[in-house]
């Protein structure tokens, strides 16, 4: 079955959706199927591979509320062996929606169900928020990935973050672990960045991520163009960052490595 990893975090900004986009294009080109879930109703993740989201009669949304299957609303991208189930405006309404609903927390996880098999990977990029639609995200994954931008106000709700995570750990979901964090847009020049470094092992004492994300130019411009750093420029920075945070992401799943408590 895929492994399914949320990427989360409520401060938006941060690079949740590059990195859902390169790590996902970075497993693709190693062998891997991956599917990417685009969770945020701003469709960043959708456009950001090369989708119109305008022109869709409908995805992830419709999958959620069982109008459609998510097999039908997956779509492949120019990476052999990457698919997007995309986000319309429509997700803007589903947080309302899901209130009323019974097994409110499971829908998505529900609607993964039919296509788990399919893929080696499924990776949920979530909305800058805790509402109900990334605890959505959360239910539905295995793993909690967590990108932390390298400058002193990211840090700000981390604690209630993962204070939620415990919360779905022990009363939703058990088998539910935090793969661990990745530093973004990295200027290794600045001591703002090293200090941040050093206050997020209070955070994760074991597990941070050795890739850490640079601030690269290339790695901004790409979604502009419908393409993942893999396809814009392979030899830039940002790519050899994702790359190494995808290697390193197969190491650990090859040595049943992530972190059991937060």
């Amino acid at each position: 079955m895929a492994r399914i990893i949320s990427i989360v975090n409520q401060k938006g900004g941060v690079g949740k959706t590059t990195t859902a986009i390169n790590l996902g294009a970075y497993l693709a080109e190693m062998g891997k199927f991956v599917l990417i879930i685009d969770l945020d109703p701003q469709a960043n993740a959708t456009s950001g591979i090369g989708i119109d989201h305008r022109t869709l009669n409908g995805g992830v949304y419709e999958a959620i509320l069982g109008q459609r299957a998510m097999r039908a609303v997956a779509q492949p991208t120019a990476h052999e062996g990457l698919h997007i189930a995309p986000a319309t405006t429509a997700l803007a309404g589903l947080n309302v929606e899901l209130v009323e609903m019974e097994r409110r927390e499971f829908k998505l996880r529900e609607a993964l169900l039919e296509i788990r098999n399919d893929y080696d990977f499924i990776l949920i990029d979530c909305p800058p928020t805790l509402g109900m639609i990334t605890l959505n995200g959360i239910v539905a994954a295995d793993e909690i990935l967590i990108p932390v931008q390298a400058e002193y106000y990211a840090l700000e709700g981390l604690g209630q973050l993962l204070e939620t995570v415990n919360l779905v750990k022990e009363n939703i979901r058990p088998e539910i672990d935090v793969l661990g964090a990745v530093i973004t847009m990295y200027n290794p020049t600045t001591r703002l960045s090293d200090d941040v470094v050093q206050e997020l092992y209070k955070y994760f004492p074991n597990n941070i991520f050795k890739a850490i994300i640079p601030r690269n130019v290339r790695l901004a411009e790409a979604p502009s163009f419908g393409r993942s750093i893999a396809h814009f420029d392979k030899l830039s920075k940002g790519a050899k960052a994702y790359e190494y945070l995808a290697q390193e992401i197969l190491e650990r799943e090859a040595g049943g490595y992530a972190i059991r408590s937060v």
